[in-house]
């Protein structure tokens, strides 16, 4: 278990629940490209206290903030205060080896890709955030709401277009 999750000690590891399943290879012995954080992300969350989604995080009132790594501030340019922009994270303390999942409030379970469950194979999460304080001097950003573990990785920052981030409807 220490191969496919570096970061977590198998006794934190929550038990596994009906109609989960654990996929039959480690993933991190197919690895095809390396990644670099390009921050932090500063939460008041914690493992149980983190809400399950962004709506629940903003619900709470309790805003989060980014610090970037030196370096990738002037990446920011452009970007004002009210903004929305998209933030992929790397869920380090999620679980990589379940590849079917039963959330707590489903009855059955369904596949690591037909959920926005942290728990997958390779842990990337995205949240859509309102910009609301921006230090380009220091690469720190104020966001109104994020639902991740204080000090989770940051991945990127992409800016909100709503005309491109929403898929069209089926015809």
């Amino acid at each position: 278990m220490s191969d496919i999750l570096p970061d977590i000690l198998p006794e934190t590891l929550p038990e596994m629940r009906d109609g989960e399943s654990l996929l039959g290879f480690d993933p991190l012995g197919r690895v095809d490209a390396e990644l670099r954080f390009i921050g932090r992300i500063h939460t008041p969350w914690q493992r149980g206290n983190c809400p399950k989604n962004v709506t629940r995080a903003r619900e709470s009132g309790q805003g989060a903030s980014i610090t970037l790594e030196p370096g990738f501030a002037e990446g920011l340019t452009g970007l004002s205060v009210g903004d929305g922009i998209l933030l992929f994270y790397w869920m380090h303390q999620a679980r990589r080896d379940l590849i079917t999942q039963r959330p707590r409030h489903l009855t059955e379970a369904r596949g690591s890709f037909a959920l926005r469950a942290p728990n997958r194979p390779n842990p990337i999460s995205l949240a859509a955030v309102r910009i609301t304080s921006l230090d380009l001097a220091a690469g720190r950003i104020g966001i109104d709401a994020i639902d991740c573990f204080d000090g989770t990785p940051l991945l990127d920052i992409k800016p909100s277009a709503p005309a491109v981030d929403v898929p069209p409807e089926l015809g």
